[in-house]
């Protein structure tokens, strides 16, 4: 199993441990895991799903005024190109 696939799988067993349900998905340059983030969430399983999605190439977290909070992260599974190696902090 290549590097990224790892990496990914950990990141969803991660949240799962949390408490959460994330989905998987592989795309062509990436794998995104997703997972719905319930409103009773203890603070420490929120630390916990927020240091596994740190351990992706991006995450974030997408939230709407209905009370919806989807926590998403990508993990890369080809080389980034030249232009796209300055880290997280410096996205184009």
């Amino acid at each position: 199993m290549p590097a990224s696939e790892l990496r990914a799988a950990g990141i969803a067993a991660r949240l799962s441990a949390a408490g959460l349900t994330p989905r998987v998905e592989q795309h062509a340059q990436l794998t995104s895991i997703e997972a719905e983030v319930p409103e009773s969430l203890s603070a420490d399983s929120w630390r916990e799903a927020l240091e596994a999605v740190a351990e992706a190439d991006r995450f974030g977290l997408l939230a709407n005024s209905l009370n919806s909070r989807t926590l998403w992260a990508a993990v890369r599974t080809t080389a980034p190109a030249t232009g796209d190696v300055r880290g997280p902090g410096h996205q184009r």
